[in-house]
Order: structure tokens, then sequence, then C-alpha cells
């Protein structure tokens, strides 16, 4: 028995000092983390765990974190517990009311994790096979500029645009000049930081504000070309925010986009409690009011001074033998490089955003918010299955 008490009281501070050092260590890698507008700012997989929701760009302090995924949630109550409680009239004007504080929170949680995961285009794709994930990123955003017909005299503008990483493929693939709106200051920050570190700051930049008040931020008759990439999903009324876009326009400027929508088409069903649950984890996942239809979308283009050119799913083809899935790599099919993105990469991220929080290495409230990215990536890849959900229904339209 002394012997074993002998080997306690000897392996106890040992394991104190290497507990220590291993801290030491994850702070060093903390101090010596870069934003990378070039490359990946989070590619490094240690050094951008220690990091997420937690860096000097950071707008939310440490100790807000616990607390705006609080009020997130309670945006979002009986989510996942109670299918079709997010259905409700109440519950939906409840986010539409409140959707600045939603999106605000949303987007202050989730952009470092979308970055460390997807990079720096928050948005899906159709797939061909034998082309990578990125090329396919690339692909659909050249399509969306080459379909309204951007150019180096073009003057743009680009509706909720993220960290900014498709203005800027945009912008180095036309020569245009590119202004995008967010809501999010941290957003802000860091997209025009890698603008600068592109060396293209001066024909792309970043502003803050609220894509439902656009009259607020831009001069109408202005501009040549809109774009919005998976972004006026938010919107709480879309025809507001396209009326926005359609004012901001000079007569006949073209507004292009893809959207997030629901296919009752292809058999979505709002009585169908498994449909139901898919359509209220994807909103609840991704700070959403209410997901949308093909005819709302068009209806709302219509309603705002749109001529609408041409519409699809740009999925249409998902489940074909040329075509590998939106879905596919949420769903773990995955290379080395994209392993953070698969189901497995995503479960070795959350062990170990757990273990950085339990250390209070990582903000408290930082788990929760992988756990909620981990959720609804499995909605998605449901809805992509059943094709009762697509991210990329694309619509090409004219300011009358």
């Amino acid at each position: 028995m002394e012997s074993i008490f002998a080997e306690t009281s000897l392996t106890t501070p040992v394991l104190g000092v290497v507990l220590v050092l291993c801290i030491n260590v994850v702070f060093r890698l903390a101090q010596s983390f870069k934003r990378d507008g070039v490359g990946n700012s989070f590619g490094n997989i240690i050094t951008g765990s220690v990091n997420l929701l937690s860096n000097s760009d950071s707008v939310l302090k440490r100790e807000e974190v616990k607390d705006s995924m609080d009020g997130y949630d309670k945006l979002f109550d009986g989510a996942r517990k109670d299918v079709g409680s997010l259905h409700s009239k109440e519950s939906i004007e409840t986010r539409q009311k409140e959707y600045q504080t939603m999106v605000n929170s949303f987007y202050n949680l989730v952009t470092d994790f979308y970055e460390y995961g997807w990079g720096q285009s928050f948005h899906f794709a159709p797939r061909f096979k034998g082309e990578t994930f990125q090329e396919s990123i690339k692909r659909l955003e050249f399509y969306m500029a080459s379909r309204a017909g951007m150019g180096p005299n073009t003057k743009a503008i680009d509706i909720g645009c993220g960290v900014g990483g498709p203005m800027r493929n945009i912008q180095q693939f036309t020569g245009a000049d590119i202004t995008g709106v967010t809501i999010n200051e941290y957003q802000v920050k860091v997209g025009n930081k890698y603008c600068a570190q592109k060396g293209i700051d001066k024909k792309c930049r970043l502003v803050q504000g609220d894509f439902q008040k656009l009259d607020e931020i831009f001069e109408a008759n202005t501009y040549d070309v809109a774009f919005e990439v998976e972004a006026t999903c938010h919107s709480p009324d879309r025809v507001k925010c396209f009326s926005g876009v359609n004012r901001a326009l000079k007569k006949g400027g073209m507004f292009v986009g893809v959207e997030w929508i629901v296919l009752p088409e292809r058999g979505f069903d709002k009585n169908n409690k498994d449909h139901l649950r898919i359509k209220e984890g994807i909103e609840v996942g991704n700070g959403l009011p209410t997901l949308a239809t093909a005819k709302d979308i068009i209806a709302a283009l219509e309603k705002s001074g749109f001529e609408v050119l041409d519409s699809f799913d740009a999925n249409r083809n998902v489940h074909s033998e040329y075509e590998v899935p939106w879905y596919d790599t949420l769903n773990g099919s995955f290379t080395l490089s994209g392993f953070r993105m698969t189901r497995l990469g995503r479960i070795c991220t959350h062990i170990m955003v757990s273990t950085l929080e339990f250390l209070r290495i990582a903000p408290e409230g930082t788990t929760r918010v992988s756990a909620l990215l981990n959720a609804t990536a499995i909605d998605l890849v449901d809805g992509g299955k059943d094709e009762i959900f697509t991210p990329s229904f694309f619509f090409l339209a004219r300011k009358k």
C-alpha cells in the first residue's frame, strides 16, 4: 500500500507539470495565429482550434460567448425537442422580429467554425465527378458572375457577403469593383484584412450594414450588378430586401443569386413530421427565420420590381451518376485536405474544442456552438438525400 501511495504522490506533480507545459504550448500557439487571406487562417489544426471564437480580431469577449449562445437558443425554443414548434406563426414572427440579433449572434458564433472547416466562401455548390470541392465552389461563383455579365467596368454589390470569399474570387475573375455588405462587424474586420492581403482592397471592400435597409447604405441607381450567395435566406422579408437591391441598381441592372429552399415539387410535405424535423433542424443550425420555396423567391423578386429571366435548382441532378452530391463532404466522403468537413472530422474537432473549453483555453460556450453545427450538418445531409431541400436555387433577374 505504501508503494502505491508513493507512486501516486510522485505521479500527481509530474502530471501537473505536464499539464502546465501543455497549456503553455497552447497559449504560445494562440499567440502565433495570423490571418491569411491567400491561404487558410485556420490551416494549422491545433493553432486554428485554439483561436476559434478567441483571437485578436474577435468582437465577442470570451465571457460573452456563452451569453450569446443562450440568447440565440431562446429564439429557437423547442428546436429538435418538439418537432413543429418552430413552424408556428408565433415562433416564425419572433425570429423575423429579432432577425438582426439572431443573424448577428449566429455569425459572431459560427464564422470561425465556418472558416476553419469550409474556407472563406460559406456556401455549397453543384459538383461534377473529378472536380474538387474548392473547384466546384469557384465554378459556381464564376458562373454567377458570367450570367450577370460582369467585367472590368462593372460596379457591383454583394448582399450578405460573409468574410468576402466569393466577392474576392469574383473580383479577381472579372476585375469588377465590388462592395460587400454584412450585418456582422467581425466579418467586416476579417474580410477587409483579406482584401488587403490579396492586394485588391482598392476594388473590393466590405461595409457593415443591414441588407433590410440598403437604402441607408447605397445610393439609388448606381450599380450594374448585385449578387447574393446563400445569404438572403436570413431575410425576414425578402420583398423589402430585394426592393432595396432594386433601388441600388441602374435601370436594366442584373441581380443574380442562389437561395436555400425546401422543395415541395419534389416531395417536401410540411405535414410530414420527419420533413419538418429536417426543415427546423436546418433553420436552427443556420440562423433562419423560416425556409421558403422557389415560388416564394420568384414572387418576391417580381414584387420588388424585377423581371425574372431564369431560375432553377442548380442541384437538380444531385444524384446523377455524373455528379457528386452537394452534401457529400458533410456525409463522410473526404480527402485529406477536406477531412474537417466530414462527420469524423467534425467529431474530432468537437472533441478537441471540448477539451480546450474544459481546460479554460477556449471560451465557455464554444462546445455548444460546435454541437449546434454538427447537428445541423446531419439535417442538411438528410434533406439532400431525400431531395426535399437545396442550398442552390439559382435565379437571374433584371431591374425593370
